[in-house]
């Protein structure tokens, strides 16, 4: 069986106390295994944001236990889990993150360094994985002078640095023709191996074939799951 790289059991997560206390997250128990691609898909406001930050160390839950490649995070200091997000987490953003004063060269070398790669390492990987989706031609472009295809090209290659067993997307392809969403798709579905996998969190069905299995949510709970379409 593949390795469980995310444990979440009996999470819940409210806001506010008293009788302004509102809660977002109701018993949720989920598994995501090495060599997967998972969607997570639900209306705004059913959950899907709370839940991936508390199963990528961002957010404590108000009760319940997360495990993130076997460190039990739900029981960490903050000081452990940003370790343990750092090594064992990439993340792509629906708004790119990138630096706009620093290259795209430079923004991918940024991911290797916060690895441990020193600088001169770092940029040979970088232009590496820059040539890997496409974009070594733009390496020394600054994110202005990008399409937003590219910048989350170069979202996608920063996010991959160094090999992370877990590749989380928070609406990666939202702000994207349909064109460049299924060219991120592909980029993250060749990267799901034997031992990492890869989460989206996401509105569009058009990424629907590229999912090993879809996750829905809805009012705070997980209300269905489906295997996909992934070979």
């Amino acid at each position: 069986m593949s390795a469980e790289l995310v444990r979440v059991r009996g999470v819940d997560k409210r806001f506010g106390t008293g009788a302004g206390e509102v809660s977002v997250l109701r018993g949720i128990d989920l598994t995501l295994r090495a060599g997967e691609l998972t969607l997570l898909m639900g209306p705004s406001g059913s959950g899907k944001t709370t839940l991936v930050s508390i199963l990528a160390g961002l957010l404590r839950p108000s009760s319940g236990q997360v495990a993130l490649c076997g460190a039990p995070i739900s029981e960490l200091d903050e000081a452990a889990v940003s370790r343990v997000r750092r090594k064992h987490v990439g993340f792509i953003f629906q708004t790119y993150n990138l630096f706009p004063a620093l290259s795209a060269l430079d923004n991918v070398a940024l991911g290797y360094r916060m690895r441990g790669l020193p600088p001169k390492a770092a940029k040979l990987r970088a232009a590496e994985a820059l040539a890997e989706v496409g974009l070594a031609e733009r390496a020394q472009y600054l994110p202005a002078k990008l399409s937003s295809g590219q910048k989350q090209r170069v979202a996608v290659a920063r996010a991959l640095a160094g090999g992370p067993e877990l590749v989380i997307g928070d609406e990666p392809t939202a702000a994207l023709d349909t064109p460049s969403a299924m060219g991120v798709m592909r980029l993250l579905r060749e990267r799901v191996t034997e031992r990492s996998a890869v989460l989206v969190v996401t509105h569009d069905p058009r990424l629907e074939p590229y999912a090993h299995r879809t996750v829905t949510m809805s009012d705070g709970t997980i209300s269905g799951e489906r295997q996909g379409g992934a070979a």
